[in-house]
């Protein structure tokens, strides 16, 4: 399968947020090796399409604002998605554009898409195993998924709600 980049217009064909060249660009200047490592950009562009999975997976129902048209194949590009960073002033992103935002995060997901699986089939929870000498137990509430705080964190600004379960701005004169 061929990456096709969601580029603002709503494609009905999109599989990934960014580019490969954007994706390099973004690791390069991070210092992340693994990336260019890759064998080649075959491999880099499914890692892309696999992150882009996972976000529509995992977010899909959590951004803020609504798609753009009903024909997009991706949950970008939105409309009515307030720019977090901004003053009180009802300021929002573009509704033609894919954020920058998104698209780091495609490229983050992706290098660990190149190594791992993002989403993966889960069994029962393991409350203690014993190897030999060795013991584990496994905290009985933690979650079974692994979770990407970096990139969660980095856009929980364009979660409805801003990524919680309430969200009030206090404006004190």
């Amino acid at each position: 399968m061929t990456i096709v980049v969601e580029d603002g217009t709503g494609k009905s064909d999109a599989n990934s947020f960014t580019s490969v060249a954007d994706a390099t660009t973004y690791h390069a200047s991070r210092g992340n090796s693994a990336w260019a490592a890759l064998a080649s950009d075959t491999i880099r562009e499914q890692a892309l399409i696999r992150a882009a999975d996972y976000m529509e997976q995992a977010y899909r129902n959590r951004w803020a604002g609504y798609r753009v048209t009903s024909t997009q194949s991706l949950s970008w590009p939105r409309s009515w998605v307030p720019m977090d960073d901004v003053d009180y002033i009802s300021t929002y992103y573009d509704n033609d554009t894919v954020p920058t935002l998104v698209a780091n995060a495609c490229a983050e997901l992706a290098l660990k898409a190149a190594t791992a699986t993002l989403l993966s089939d889960q069994g029962q929870n393991v409350t203690s195993e014993t190897v030999g000498p060795l013991s584990v137990t496994y905290d009985k509430y933690s979650g079974q998924a692994t979770r990407y705080t970096a990139v969660d964190s980095s856009l929980a600004s364009l979660f409805a709600n801003g990524g919680s379960s309430i969200q009030m701005k206090v404006v004190r004169r």
